[in-house]
């Protein structure tokens, strides 16, 4: 039963981590500016979800490229946005640790469900350093959703009212130290603290305590070796979301393992 789940868990992660480049490179925009509906060479992008690679020739099949202008050769596919080998790599080992640590508890369906949106966040973060309101939003509200049909399931570890606390006190600490220094966080970090406030709260304040200081932890070792290696200075700015939900995975897997 438990290698089946950690089967499941992976193949889920690796298959919508396939489907995610797309949607980052659409949605890595500047903020007021329209999503990307055209890869990088001027053509149509077939759907919000797939693979990171244009067909060609205008969106024609694989194999049936029209000739450019003046007889030039036809468009052959190109690839854009993130790698998909690494997402898919990435996503599939997230949801496989999950599921490992986790065994066959109803919240691990919650937190594998969830994984790849996280991963999209981040990739879309690193892009242009700002997380979506269309991902952040409704991620804070599935995640209590879906916790909150965990805590009716029989074998459930955690609960669902720690949960919703957790997510209150993360996004409101978040909120805090946004309007301290806003030009040291952005508010996207805010919004998506929800979620992973909520995620924490789960296993209880320990748990929500460690992966909040991990995901601070992590961030600071990080702007601590661009410093070292003379990339930047004490008040560079960099994508601080992959951070926060670096820590929360951790805080996770501790509290799956501890649970």
């Amino acid at each position: 039963m438990g290698l089946a789940v950690i089967i499941l868990a992976a193949v889920y992660g690796v298959t919508g981590g396939l489907l995610l480049p797309r949607a980052a490179y659409r949605l890595s925009v500047e903020p007021e500016q329209p999503w990307r509906d055209r890869c990088p060479e001027g053509h149509p992008l077939p759907g919000r979800l797939g693979l990171a690679r244009c067909p060609g020739g205008g969106g024609s099949p694989v194999g049936t490229y029209p000739a450019g202008p003046g007889g030039a050769p036809p468009a052959r596919p190109h690839p854009y946005g993130p790698s998909s080998a690494r997402t898919a790599a990435l996503t599939g080992a997230v949801c496989a640790a999950l599921a490992v640590a986790g065994g066959p508890r109803p919240e691990v369906v919650a937190f594998v469900a969830l994984a790849p949106a996280l991963v999209l966040l981040g990739l879309v973060d690193l892009a242009v350093h700002r997380l979506p309101d269309p991902l952040t939003l409704p991620l804070a509200a599935l995640t209590a959703a879906l916790l909150g049909g965990a805590a009716l399931l029989p074998g459930a570890a955690g609960s669902w009212r720690l949960a919703l606390l957790g997510g209150a006190a993360l996004g409101g600490s978040y909120l805090v130290l946004f309007l301290i220094n806003p030009a040291g966080m952005g508010f996207g970090d805010v919004k998506l603290a929800l979620s992973l406030g909520v995620a924490l709260g789960w296993y209880g304040w320990g748990v929500w305590f460690a992966g909040t200081f991990l995901g601070f932890l992590y961030g600071a070792v990080y702007g601590l070796a661009l410093v070292l290696r003379g990339r930047g200075e004490a008040r560079t700015a960099f994508a601080f979301g992959p951070f926060m939900t670096a820590g929360a995975l951790t805080g996770l897997l501790l509290g799956e393992f501890g649970a």
